[in-house]
């Protein structure tokens, strides 16, 4: 019985799928138990939703859509990136994960439990990575995108593999095809950052957390 236990394990252990599924829905738990500590106010709440909603609608401006999903856009992240600077990483993690599902919804592109998973709501996630690095707004806005990268290649190299042409490394096809809508839109939003008055903007939605 015990042996029939581990193998069974070991089987699906074996599936890159499975590993993938068990790791994605671990930081997903690991985020909502680290929620907990957060206190979310009336104020914080309406702020979160026009950021969002200014996400969504900047995320329509579309300079480049890629055949298979991803875009180059007007920077669309920069809203998430400002609520993980303001409220810190938790609350940027629970913005980012409400994202995922509104993309989800307006450009779905599914072929898997575990890609969706890859796909929609963990890399807005890991934009909230950028409240770690309050202090220093382009390194967050470099790690936060890196994070989301991270989502999208683990992603492209598993479930859009097929689509590398033939002789390319899927992990190869997906670092350069996720590269190259990320890389311009980390740009964009970097050029952004640089001319918006982040501090200002912060001391304005009433953050408790210190500059």
């Amino acid at each position: 019985m015990e042996q029939t236990f581990y193998a069974k394990i070991l089987s699906i252990l074996a599936q890159p799928t499975s590993i993938f599924m068990l790791v994605g829905l671990f930081i997903l738990i690991a985020v909502f138990l680290y929620l907990k500590k957060i206190k979310l106010t009336t104020k914080m709440l309406t702020h979160i939703g026009l950021l969002l909603a200014l996400t969504v609608i900047l995320n329509m401006i579309r300079i480049y859509h890629m055949p298979q999903g991803g875009s180059v856009t007007l920077g669309g992240m920069v809203p998430l990136l400002l609520i993980a600077y303001c409220y810190g990483p938790a609350v940027g993690f629970l913005a980012g994960f409400i994202y995922g599902l509104i993309n989800l919804l307006q450009d779905p592109f599914i072929l898997h439990p575990v890609q969706v998973l890859f796909d929609y709501p963990l890399p807005y996630m890991a934009i909230g990575l950028a409240g770690f690095f309050r202090k220093r707004f382009l390194l967050g806005a470099v790690v936060g995108i890196a994070g989301r990268f991270v989502c999208h290649f683990i992603s492209g190299a598993v479930f859009f593999g097929s689509y590398a042409p033939e002789g390319v490394s899927p992990y190869w096809y997906s670092f350069l095809f996720n590269a190259s809508y990320l890389v311009p839109d980390l740009i964009i939003c970097l050029l952004i950052l640089r001319i918006l008055p982040i501090k200002t903007l912060i001391r304005q939605m009433g953050s408790n957390r210190p500059l």
